[in-house]
């Protein structure tokens, strides 16, 4: 496979010959408390180092739908900021069909966690670039857990030429 100098910005991908590859994995990560906010990026760049892909994709996926993820700065005051945002957005003790027995077999009670994981989102695609994550000076990858504690899934699928 050959690929054409790409030129934006500041950066460019100069001529690259290499068969394409995919590595994949699945990564498991205990959570603490019912919401709890982890930055995952330390994690996730590692698996791109170890994968050996020099330019690519690199494609997070939760396999859980009270698991979301997102990219902003992981800074405890807007942690905070963000927890509460979510909290009034979708109230945990509000009337929910997904809670009532009448309607649902769910005895988590836990349609709170399916709708903050709805606005936030299930999955990234992060570039690789010289084997490195991109991302901005101020952006983490973060887990959102909004049901746990739980031990929770994520699929790491690491694409590109090495």
């Amino acid at each position: 496979m050959s690929e054409q100098t790409l030129t934006t910005g500041k950066s460019s991908v100069g001529e690259h010959t290499g068969a394409f590859q995919v590595h994949a994995e699945t990564l498991t990560i205990a959570t603490q408390e019912r919401v709890q906010l982890i930055d995952i990026t330390p994690r996730l760049a590692a698996q791109v180092r170890q994968a050996g892909i020099h330019h690519g994709i690199a494609l997070v996926t939760s396999l859980h739908t009270t698991l979301a993820l997102f990219i902003n700065e992981f800074q405890e005051a807007l942690l905070d900021d963000i927890r509460t945002f979510l909290e009034q957005v979708v109230v945990q003790g509000g009337y929910w069909k997904h809670n009532d027995p009448k309607f649902s077999d769910c005895d988590r009670f836990n349609t709170d966690a399916h709708l903050r994981a709805m606005l936030l989102g299930h999955n990234l695609a992060l570039p690789v670039q010289n084997g490195e994550l991109v991302l901005g000076t101020f952006q983490a990858v973060i887990l959102a857990e909004l049901d746990g504690p739980r031990e929770r899934a994520l699929q790491v699928q690491i694409l590109g030429t090495a």
